[in-house]
């Protein structure tokens, strides 16, 4: 299929790759020039807007940072949908608010084009290995039409429901993964001060409700070899739990563990600490504490 992609920065970029792997025509457009030039030499082409992208594609992808990104691509004076044609599909798979999909949805199939919303679980690593979550949204034949191009990107697909569910599912499920690392790290640095080991802690917790997948996953990855350089940022998990708070609020319920965790991670924001990986968030901590929680190198039998 001809493709489009908008969006190529940590996550989009090996996402669009995988679409060109896939045997797709790409053509691609980010405001980072080298985004674009990286794409080009694989064999992409370039476009200088969304219009332009939307001109040669029959679906597009789009992979950016905030609500108001993906409305201007979309919807924008020289955004994709002023050259997609009718019957066109954007599959929008950035994190944002269902609000916002459901509203550009609406736009779209006023103008005979569709949008399916599929944003997506796991990390940059999964992306480059095409081995993503999707977690998709909308009606089914436009999802049908598009499951090739999905199928580039990701191995387990979710289907949600109707339009907006898969960014609410995203978004529920960012506001919980969020939140357990935070207390993650406010626990493991309390007990840490407290003359525990991590590893005693990791032995300890396995065995109990308190275990989870960040403390098996995520962070022996990142935070617990001393490592923030980016991969999920700050300024980036702040917004996805911003967003699940403000739905709350607008439902009348009070995201109060939603909010204590945008705060920690304001406070890391305003150090300058947003494009660092949330594994950040655990040296700030320890910096307050004056300790470090590390991963003690495996012994090598003699």
């Amino acid at each position: 299929m001809k493709v489009g992609f908008v969006g190529l920065g940590v996550m989009g970029a090996p996402m669009a790759l995988n679409v060109l792997k896939g045997g797709h025509e790409l053509t691609v457009y980010d405001l980072s020039p080298a985004a674009v030039e990286s794409l080009v030499k694989a064999g992409a082409k370039a476009a200088k807007n969304g219009r332009e992208v939307g001109q040669a594609s029959e679906v597009v992808v789009t992979m950016l940072p905030e609500p108001h990104h993906v409305e201007s691509a979309i919807l924008g004076e020289d955004g994709i949908a002023k050259g997609l044609k009718k019957g066109g599909i954007v599959i929008e798979m950035s994190t944002i608010d269902p609000s916002t999909s459901r509203r550009v949805g609406d736009a779209l199939r006023a103008m005979d084009m569709e949008l399916v919303d599929s944003p997506v679980g796991k990390t940059s690593e999964h992306a480059v290995s095409g081995t993503l979550t999707l977690m998709v949204g909308g009606n089914r034949p436009a999802i049908d039409t598009v499951t090739p191009i999905l199928n580039c990107m990701g191995t387990d697909t979710y289907y949600c429901g109707g339009p907006g569910t898969g960014h609410a599912m995203k978004m529920t499920n960012n506001l919980l993964a969020t939140a357990i690392m935070i207390a993650n790290i406010e626990a493991l640095t309390i007990g840490a001060k407290n003359g525990l080991t991590l590893e005693l802690m990791q032995e300890v917790m396995k065995t109990t409700m308190a275990w989870n997948q960040q403390f098996a996953v995520a962070m022996p990855k990142k935070g617990f070899v001393g490592d923030d350089s980016p991969g999920f940022a700050i300024r980036l998990a702040c917004k996805d739990v911003r967003l699940a708070c403000e739905a709350a609020e607008k439902m009348g319920s009070k995201a109060l563990v939603g909010r204590a965790a945008v705060q920690t991670m304001e406070r890391a924001i305003e150090l300058g600490l947003g494009d660092r990986d949330t594994a950040a968030l655990q040296f700030l901590r320890e910096k307050e504490l004056g300790i470090k929680i590390r991963q003690q190198p495996v012994k090598k039998a003699a």
